[in-house]
């Protein structure tokens, strides 16, 4: 799966800005009252969140995620097996609490 395909399946009026969105890498803003909506459609292709907001990353979720900005307490992190891929899906919600932006990535196995 790309992550062309997820992005199809994001409900875009959730969406503020979409900044990137190539087959290994996607950036988009979307609206943090549609969190839920965006968490339904991430977490049924990649499971549940593997790190939940509020919750200390592990060692493994830091390493996995420092190309991309790493990860945080306040952040949320979804890991998923695609075909011959691990695709990770970060939320990195602003102070402005209106916004959150998705990071997701497409890594080689």
């Amino acid at each position: 799966m790309t992550l062309k395909k997820i992005l199809e399946r994001v409900n875009m009026e959730s969406v503020f800005e979409v900044r990137r969105g190539t087959d290994e890498y996607v950036e988009l803003v979307f609206y943090s009252n549609r969190i839920d909506e965006i968490t339904d459609t991430v977490s049924e292709i990649l499971g549940p969140p593997r790190k939940p907001s509020g919750m200390e990353p592990s060692r493994e979720d830091s390493d996995l995620t420092t190309a991309y900005g790493g990860i945080w307490d306040d952040q949320t992190l979804f890991v998923g097996d695609c075909d011959d891929f691990t695709i990770i899906a970060m939320y990195w919600p602003w102070q402005d609490e209106v916004h959150t932006t998705l990071k997701m990535a497409r890594l080689k196995k």
